[in-house]
This record gives C-alpha cells, structure tokens and sequence, in this order.
C-alpha cells in the first residue's frame, strides 16, 4: 500500500520492471487515482504548461491547446460536469482539470493528420516535468467530446482529444471503491519490446 502521510517533496515510487536501463524521471512516473490535499499553484503549472510548449511538433504548427481549472474555479466545476461518471467518481480530490484539444486543420486549412500525436508530445513532455516536482497527472479518455467542444466554444475544425487530472503524488487510497484500490496499488506492466518492435515488415516480427 502507497504511504499516505506526504509532503510536496516526497513521490510514492512503484517498482518498474524494466528491461532496459531508462532514465529515473520515465521509470518513476505514474498515473494515480488519488492525489494529495495540497494545491498546485498556477507557478507550478506554468511550468508543466511550459514543458509542453517546448514539445516537437509537425512543421511546428503547435496544435495543441489546453483548457484548465483550479479546483473551486468556474472552468473546474465545467470541466468536471463533462467527465463520464466513472471520472467523476475518482476525480473529486483532483486540484487541477484539464482539457487536451487538437486544431485538426493545418494553417492553410488542410487536414493534420499528426495534430493527436503532437498533443501527446505536449502531454508526455509535461508529464515529466510535473513529476519532476512531485506532481502526478492522470490522462482520461473518459470525456464527453462533443459536448466539450461546445462548452468551450470551439471551432468546428478543433477537437477534444482528452481530459488530464493533475494533483500531487500522495492521496490516500482508501478514497477509492474495492476496484479502483486494487488497481492502484497494482504491480506495473508494460508489453514487451518484442511484441511491437519490428526490423522488417509486420509479418517478420524480430527481436533486437
């Protein structure tokens, strides 16, 4: 069972079991259910923002765009109304919400059909970042998209790809149903290397 007495310097590990030497800041990082009850100031979050900003895209046309609220805000209280139930259950103790939102239109106004990656550059490198300093985010697919779009008054050619809870490592667990309890404090697995990596075609899959 993870600690639960935290403070803001202090990050719960899980074992990773890799396979291959990585660097501390990928092989710690995870995605909780429950948070700390500490806030995440918008200093902090300008630095998670700003890591994300640095993230590589397609021709640099930057298609990300991030709506977010502070727990007690108007725009946290809209953001949580259009998670599915099943968020909403674990996302109660979340400081911070977030919409992940891709414009699907290159510049000249053709299709970008690599604006979901290049939101997942921007998400992974402010992941990082965040736990970096002890803050854990949580990406959901759980998200009415439709409804956010019109919520939040975007265009036609923008798309709501994603919800993010964020909040510091260190939650108590017993917040969480049986499940969810279950699940997080369950070992870490990841597909082996073997089972997507291939020198050759689909067919022929080989090890390195």
């Amino acid at each position: 069972m993870l600690k639960k007495k935290m403070n803001k310097d202090y990050t719960p590990l899980k074992e990773t079991p890799n396979d291959h030497p990585i660097i501390d800041v990928i092989k710690n990082r995870w995605s909780p259910r429950v948070f700390a009850d500490m806030p995440v100031s918008q200093t902090d979050l300008q630095s998670m923002f700003e890591a994300g900003r640095w993230a590589a895209s397609s021709n640099n046309f930057q298609p990300w765009n991030i709506v977010w609220g502070i727990k007690g805000s108007e725009t946290y209280n809209r953001i949580m109304d259009l998670l599915v139930e099943f968020n909403q259950s674990w996302t109660v103790n979340a400081p911070v919400l977030m919409l992940g939102v891709i414009n699907t239109k290159t510049p000249d106004g053709k299709e970008n059909y690599h604006a979901l990656h290049d939101l997942g550059q921007f998400s992974a490198h402010m992941a990082l970042q965040a736990h970096s300093m002890g803050i854990a985010i949580h990406q959901m697919a759980g998200v009415d998209f439709e409804a956010a779009k019109k919520e939040f008054e975007f265009p036609d050619e923008y798309h709501v790809a994603t919800a993010i809870a964020a909040g510091y490592y260190g939650g108590d667990d017993d917040q969480l149903n049986e499940d969810l309890k279950k699940e997080e404090n369950a070992p870490r697995e990841r597909k082996k290397q073997n089972e997507f990596l291939f020198n050759g075609n689909y067919v022929k899959r080989e090890s390195l």
